[in-house]
């Protein structure tokens, strides 16, 4: 019998949720610990040293567990404090630069790629390097037009503008992601990327996937919205089959549980599960308070 994987989860808050869908719709087999770190919500103003320090904290609490590998669905921390905390942990990390950068080379048809995230992931210029070095490592855009143009150097594919759009993670948070406030806010925020006329948008946040609506009403269906969650997903999966292969010939028990996911925060366990449960449209059972000593 196939071996249950745990997958530690964490962000600054809900946003990690939309890459927590992604994958129970598309792995089984796996069990999930998730951490939203609420209390310290949002994460895009922070120094490198505070959110060091948060991943440090989030992740002995997830080995300590049982997590086998840690997917840091959170943009800003993975821009950020991920390369840190690969040195100081013995385990398999996943972020979310990365992987969101190869999805966007291969989605964009007219190599102009934008991104909206955090203050801090725009600072980091994490994006642009990432998309650099995918090409640089021979990743090709799927269309055929633009992959030949490139090839023959008549047409770069570049990241042409980021924006730090700070307000839309509190939004979410409060559950106002379809709202009024937020077309108002999106239509200031995109307006820079919709001067630098963009084909491909970057979600580099995980909350920003639950605005998708209100960003396609102010930037028009024309544009590809990359949600990197996706690309996570397809790079989790190779991993876990490389330990498979791994524990193959491991023939201790295998315990199954009949949990699929743990949710744990360092704020309002009522918040969490209030607008958790609207942002995924299904209940979220129970949620339990963490502390960090603080």
């Amino acid at each position: 019998m196939k071996k249950q994987r745990i997958i530690g989860m964490f962000d600054s808050g809900v946003g990690g949720l939309t890459v927590m869908k992604e994958i129970l719709d598309h792995i089984a087999d796996v069990r999930i610990i998730y951490v939203g770190d609420t209390a310290r919500v949002p994460y895009g103003n922070r120094t490198l040293e505070e959110l060091t320090r948060f991943g440090e904290e989030i992740l002995t609490f997830l080995i300590s567990q049982g997590a086998e590998v840690i997917v840091a669905a959170c943009n800003t921390s993975s821009a950020t404090a991920l390369p840190v905390l690969r040195e100081r942990f013995d385990i398999p990390l996943i972020g979310m630069i990365e992987p969101g950068a190869r999805l966007a080379v291969e989605s964009t048809k007219e190599g102009r790629i934008g991104l909206i995230a955090t203050e801090a992931t725009v600072r980091s210029k994490a994006y642009a390097s990432a998309v650099s070095k995918a090409l640089a490592k021979g990743l090709l855009p799927q269309d055929k037009k633009l992959r030949t143009a490139w090839q023959h150097g008549e047409q770069p594919i570049v990241l042409v503008k980021a924006q730090a759009c700070p307000l839309f993670v509190p939004l979410v948070e409060a559950g106002l992601s379809n709202s009024a406030e937020a077309r108002g806010i999106a239509r200031t925020y995109l307006e820079p990327i919709a001067q630098a006329e963009v084909d491909t948008v970057i979600l580099g946040c995980t909350h920003y996937p639950f605005l998708t609506p209100v960003l396609r009403e102010v930037l028009g269906h024309q544009v590809v919205f990359v949600d990197p969650a996706l690309a996570v997903v397809e790079e989790l999966q190779e991993l876990l089959y490389r330990l498979d292969v791994r524990d193959a010939a491991d023939t201790s028990a295998v315990v199954q549980s009949n949990w699929r996911v743990r949710y744990f925060v360092s704020g309002d366990p009522g918040l969490f599960r209030q607008v958790g449960n609207t942002l995924l449209h299904e209940p979220i059972a129970e949620v339990q308070r963490i502390s960090w000593g603080e």
